[in-house]
């Protein structure tokens, strides 16, 4: 099945994909070097499956029948996001589909240009923020006053917390869990179900109503050979969160090693049902991208 039939099947206009990425040619070429060489945050043989410049993948995109999709990029050292987030709003301009993405690092300055790109004309739509490649915590004090600007806002961060695919020291979900204790308001969506801490970062969604989950490469084959299947005792409680609309479709395109329809294939696997599939793929990432 094509992804665009999967979504034709579930009565769906199309699909919403709230985890892809795109980032300035020099950029990507970095991380899809950092992807060919099994590179330390990476840990294991990564064959990329979409290899192109952006304009093929968009199209890609188009053809699947994504009609909304991110950039994502997130910044690895100062004085990096936001030149990352001029890009990332040219990208928009051009891509229509495209949500205006932004990232933010710990950094002097920080909570000026977060407020500066949340008060803009046109402003971000989907931050993301990724501890793992950025090697900081996310309650780093620098930080403080820019994710009060966020929560505020209520723009969604998508955050790479989990300790998946290779564990740091400011992976996992306590940090995240006392970031929340400061700003219990900030609306988080969990990259990856929050692998491999699958079963905190669920708790941590269900005891927090603007806190969420993606889908990113959870369930699929690769994924779990990698760090182990999603515990099946959870299920009843990830169907429950997603009838909520608090659980995401998000696919790491083009950075996956696997066709995309294969994370549609291991969402209906699952069994949750045609409703909970609707919620994911559509309905929820509709309702937070307005």
């Amino acid at each position: 099945m094509t992804p665009i039939a999967f979504a034709q099947a579930l009565g769906l206009p199309g699909l919403i994909d709230l985890h892809t990425h795109f980032l300035p040619p020099r950029v990507m070429a970095k991380v899809r070097a950092q992807f060919d060489a099994a590179g330390p945050l990476i840990g294991r043989p990564w064959p990329l499956h979409y290899r192109d410049e952006d304009d093929a993948l968009v199209e890609v995109l188009r053809s699947f029948g994504v009609r909304r999709f991110t950039a994502l990029p997130y910044a690895h050292k100062p004085g990096m996001a936001e030149f990352l987030n001029d890009w990332a709003a040219g990208f928009a301009e051009r891509v229509p589909e495209a949500a205006v993405c932004g990232t933010f690092f710990p950094e002097p300055g920080v909570t000026a240009y977060v407020t500066s790109r949340t008060a803009s004309d046109r402003p971000v739509e989907v931050w993301k923020v990724h501890v793992q490649v950025g090697a900081f915590d996310v309650t780093d004090p620098l930080l403080d006053e820019a994710w009060g600007v966020v929560a505020d806002a209520g723009t969604p961060v998508v955050l790479h917390a989990g300790s998946g695919p290779v564990p740091t020291e400011h992976t996992g979900p306590e940090p995240v869990r006392e970031l929340l204790a400061r700003h219990p308001r900030l609306r988080l969506v969990i990259a990856h179900a929050g692998a491999p801490e699958y079963a905190e970062f669920l708790e941590l969604a269900e005891s927090h109503e603007r806190v969420a989950l993606d889908t990113t490469m959870a369930f699929t084959p690769f994924f779990e050979e990698m760090g182990g299947a999603y515990p099946p005792d959870l299920l009843p409680r990830l169907r429950d969160l997603g009838l909520a609309g608090r659980v995401h479709l998000g696919s790491d395109f083009p950075n996956i090693p696997y066709p995309y329809v294969v994370q549609l294939e291991a969402l209906a696997a699952l069994g949750l049902g045609e409703e909970w599939l609707r919620a994911v793929c559509w309905e929820s990432s509709a309702a937070l991208l307005g």
